[in-house]
């Protein structure tokens, strides 16, 4: 790798040249890798509290008899 060519552009030069199917399956593991990603930010977040407000606004809506399904029925 020279110098003037950053990791990224070596990556997206390599991606770029695979042949479908292997686009597909890199395609795939990014997919995988992001929901990962997003489950463990979520489970982070929740195991802190950040979403309680979540769980409050709930009880505030079932109190006032506001609360809805989600998503909403047919």
């Amino acid at each position: 790798m020279t110098p003037s060519v950053s990791r990224v552009e070596e990556t997206e030069a390599a991606i770029d040249g695979l042949p479908p199917e292997e686009y597909r399956r890199i395609v795939q593991w990014f997919r995988v890798r992001d929901q990962r990603r997003w489950d463990e930010q979520m489970d982070a977040d929740s195991a802190a509290g950040g979403l309680d407000f979540l769980f409050d606004e709930g009880e505030r809506e079932a109190a006032k008899g506001t609360l809805r399904e989600w998503p909403a029925r047919a």
